[in-house]
C-alpha cells in the first residue's frame, strides 16, 4: 500500500526481468523470506498464533498477523446451524497502512475478510466435531485475524496464521444430557400439576443440554485440521512470476495471482484462486500458474506442519515443567 514513482517501479521491474535476475534483498525468485511462528499467545481464546513474514523492526520491516479462534454455543432456534459453523474476520491496525483513510482501511479489511472466509468456511474444509446435540446446539468458531504489519504477502501471512490458530484450537469434549417432564401426579382447573414441585407440567416435552468434560482451555483438536488450506501468491511481471513479494516490489507488480491449496491423503485441492491488482489474465497463464502454484504450495504446507509439530512440542514440554513445579 505504498506509492512508487515510474522509475522506481522500472528499477524493480528490470531487477526482477534480469539475468540473472536481482531482489533488493539479494533473495532468488521463489525464496520467502524468514517465517517465525508461535501458538498459544493468547491465553483466553481456544487457539491462537502469532507469525511473522520477515524482520519485523519499530516502524517496520515486516510483515506481522496475530489470529486467534474462540468457541460459542449456539442454539438452532436462535439461527444457528446443525454440525457448526465457522466465521472469519480480518481486522487491520492503522498503524500497519498509516497512509490509508478508514474507509480504504475499511474496504481493505472487507476484502480480506471476504477471501479468507469464503475458503475457510467451505463444506469441505468443516470438522465434524463442531456438533454439540444433534439437531439443537452446535459451536460457532470465531476465527479473528488482526494484521500487525504488512510489508508485503499479508495474503499468504494471513492464511498461514490462520491455519496455525485453527491447528492449535482445542474443542471441549460434551456430554448430552436429556430431561424429560416428570408424570403428572394431580391436576388443578385442568392443569397437571407435579405434587413436588408444583409446576405445570402439561405437555412438557424432553429437553437436550448438554455437560463439559473439559475446562474451557482445553479439550481436543479440531477434526481434520490436517487439509486447512494455506496460499501461494504469484507475482507476475510478465513472462515470470516470483513469490514472497516486499511491499516496495508489490507496488511495482500489476497483477498477482492468489491461490489457495488444501492437502490431504485423498488428493490436493484448489480451494480459492483470486486475481489482485489491474489487468487480465489468459487461460494458459492461469492453468501454469495453477500447475506453479502447487508446487509452492506444498512447499508451504510442509515447512508450516513441520513449524506447528515443533510448537506442539515446544508447548507439551513447557507445561510438563510447571506441572513438575507444583
Amino acid at each position: 500500500m505504498i506509492s512508487l514513482s515510474k522509475a522506481e517501479k522500472s528499477y524493480i521491474q528490470a531487477g526482477i526481468l534480469g539475468d540473472p535476475p536481482h531482489r533488493s534483498d539479494g533473495r532468488d525468485l521463489h525464496d520467502f523470506r524468514t517465517v517465525a511462528l508461535e501458538t498459544g499467545v493468547a491465553p483466553l481464546s481456544n487457539g491462537s498464533a502469532r507469525l511473522t513474514i520477515g524482520r519485523v523492526l519499530r516502524g517496520g520491516g515486516g510483515t506481522e498477523v496475530l489470529a486467534a479462534t474462540k468457541l460459542e454455543v449456539e442454539d438452532m432456534k436462535a439461527g444457528g446451524v446443525d454440525g457448526g459453523r465457522i466465521v472469519c474476520s480480518v481486522t487491520c491496525s492503522p498503524a500497519a497502512y498509516p497512509h490509508l483513510s478508514s474507509g480504504a482501511l475499511e474496504d481493505l479489511q472487507y476484502d480480506m475478510t471476504m477471501i479468507i472466509n469464503q475458503t475457510l468456511s467451505h463444506p469441505s474444509l468443516h470438522p465434524s466435531n463442531l456438533s454439540i446435540v444433534k439437531g439443537q446446539k452446535s459451536w460457532l468458531l470465531n476465527l479473528d485475524l488482526v494484521v500487525l504489519s504488512d510489508a508485503g504477502n499479508v495474503h499468504d501471512a494471513l492464511f498461514m496464521a490462520a491455519r496455525a490458530a485453527l491447528w492449535d484450537t482445542k474443542v471441549p469434549r460434551t456430554r448430552s444430557i436429556e430431561y424429560k417432564a416428570a408424570a403428572a401426579n394431580r391436576s388443578a382447573g385442568g392443569m397437571e400439576i407435579d405434587d413436588a414441585s408444583g409446576l405445570d407440567t402439561r405437555q412438557q416435552p424432553s429437553m437436550a443440554d448438554f455437560e463439559l468434560h473439559d475446562f474451557w482451555d482445553e479439550g481436543e483438536p479440531l477434526e481434520g485440521r490436517e487439509v486447512w488450506p494455506v496460499s501461494v501468491t504469484l507475482n507476475l511481471i510478465s513472462p515470470m512470476h516470483y513469490l514472497d513479494a516486499s511491499a516496495q516490489e508489490e507496488a511495482a507488480t500489476p497483477l498477482r495471482l492468489l491461490l489457495a491449496f488444501s492437502f490431504s491423503p485423498s488428493g490436493t485441492a484448489l480451494q480459492g484462486m483470486r486475481v489482485l491488482g489491474v489487468g487480465e489474465l489468459d487461460a494458459k497463464t492461469v492453468k501454469q500458474g495453477i500447475e506453479d502454484g502447487e508446487k509452492y504450495a506444498r512447499e508451504i504446507y510442509t515447512a508450516l506442519n513441520a513449524k506447528l509439530k515443533d510448537e506442539d512440542v515446544r508447548r507439551n514440554q513447557k507445561a510438563s515443567h510447571r506441572f513438575a513445579r507444583r
